[in-house]
């Protein structure tokens, strides 16, 4: 046992990645569960060092930047497991199937983790050798409809070696879940031709919404993108500045904000709902009650519309859940169109418009959509869908920063080309302002 502790400092030390061994082989560990049976992978020894995190961050301020210190358990799995979809990475932290080796006296045991544990140079995570994968494989497999394929890779806007940038439809879950058949994480393979690797999801987008949508092709690219995500965040909390990342939505919501724009600062909490297996965001202010999130937002107004409805860009400024439709609906009082969840008073005395004679027809025919998605619910409906899209998106070409990475020891990361993505409005949203012009006039 003291040999291989000593082995397995060394490996922590000289950063050098054990190869995958289980609990079989390793009969002196302790995997906790009780049978000693089920089998675990080992991931390599945490080493904080991390050149594309590092480059994100150079990136988002102009400059050179130093790697982080620390890393949480759930982006050490996602780095060393990239052929995981992130829904069973998450599935195996909500199941506690993730451990870390703890070393007391002379003693080697695991430990469960929860995602957001920060992990220290040298912690080595352990998970099951064969977690559920293969479900989300036969998934993948079963689907062979041919219309549903081609319609998926109708999606892109964009592709690189780095990224692929898709305008995600209505109605399409981003990640999977109980009683999710099909989502963008699931499917992501269906982007990719003669590939061993999907592509992997680097933020989200609500179900219901809709527009740009960027996934990163490898892990390197994938590691540069959560990064400059998190930075456009910290920035925004910082200075109130967007030095890369810039995101711009268009939204239809119900009544008129008080003033035509504005920026919108209001702290978000979590709260529970009466059954406990729900949860809903609200607008708090800090307390010792209940851990908040700052967030911002920028508006403005782009049309005022008969009925009280008026359409709005929304600039998010800050990356939080459901950031826009609280602020919306909670801050100015305006809640987005069809959103039942932070709108529903609004929404329960509903009284759809007609349907113009002079309203575009072909829009009426295209009203199915592959995978169950519906592409109706616009105002003329009782039951409309969210028209909340996410319009344009801006990025600093993480295309060219990896080839900077792979062929200059120190990389001048300062004068990167951005990237300007837009994305078509959804049906029933472009239904809707057909609908709100055709009354106007």
């Amino acid at each position: 046992m003291a040999a291989l502790l000593c082995l397995r400092r060394r490996a922590a030390l000289t950063g050098v990645a054990p190869r995958l061994a289980t609990a079989a082989r390793q009969g002196a560990l302790d995997c906790g569960n009780g049978d000693g049976n089920s089998p675990w992978g080992q991931l390599p020894p945490f080493t904080p060092l991390d050149a594309a995190a590092a480059a994100a961050r150079a990136i988002s301020v102009g400059g050179e930047g130093g790697a982080g210190a620390s890393a949480t358990a759930i982006r050490r799995v996602r780095r060393c497991c990239p052929h995981l979809p992130t829904s069973v990475v998450h599935k195996l932290f909500r199941l506690r199937k993730v451990k870390k080796n703890v070393v007391t006296a002379e003693q080697h045991r695991l430990r469960r983790v929860s995602a957001k544990d920060q992990l220290m140079p040298g912690d080595i995570l352990f998970l099951p050798v064969h977690p559920k994968e293969s479900s989300v494989a036969e998934k993948t497999k079963k689907f062979d409809n041919r219309n549903g394929i081609d319609f998926l890779r109708s999606l892109e806007i964009y592709k690189d070696e780095a990224i692929i940038v898709i305008n995600k439809p209505p109605g399409m879950p981003v990640q999977g879940g109980t009683g999710i058949k099909n989502s963008i994480d699931v499917l992501a393979s269906m982007f990719e031709e003669n590939s061993s690797e999907a592509p992997r999801l680097v933020h989200r987008l609500d179900r219901d919404c809709s527009g740009v949508l960027v996934l990163g092709r490898n892990q390197r690219s994938t590691t540069m993108l959560h990064a400059t995500f998190r930075e456009k965040t910290a920035d925004a909390l910082a200075d109130g500045t967007q030095h890369v990342l810039q995101r711009k939505y268009l939204a239809l919501v119900i009544g008129t904000p008080r003033h035509p724009k504005g920026l919108l600062s209001a702290p978000l909490a979590k709260v529970l709902l009466q059954d406990g297996k729900s949860e809903r965001l609200t607008v708090r202010a800090s307390s010792n009650a209940a851990p908040v999130q700052d967030a911002l937002t920028e508006y403005r107004v782009i049309e005022y519309c008969p009925h009280g409805y008026t359409w709005l860009e929304l600039f998010p400024r800050t990356g939080r859940k459901h950031q826009l439709r609280v602020h919306c609906a909670e801050v100015l009082g305006t809640p987005i169109v069809g959103d039942y969840k932070y709108g529903r008073q609004a929404h329960q005395n509903w009284m759809p418009l007609p349907l113009p004679r002079t309203i575009n027809e072909e829009l009426l025919r295209k009203r199915k959509l592959p995978f169950g998605l519906v592409g109706g619910g616009s105002i003329a409906e009782e039951q409309p869908q969210l028209h909340l899209h996410c319009k344009q998106m801006v990025l600093p070409d993480i295309s060219m920063a990896v080839h900077r990475l792979q062929s200059d020891v120190d990389p001048d990361l300062s004068d990167f080309e951005k990237l300007n993505f837009v994305a078509p409005l959804p049906l029933h949203m472009r239904l809707s302002w057909e609908i709100l012009k055709s009354v106007e006039t």
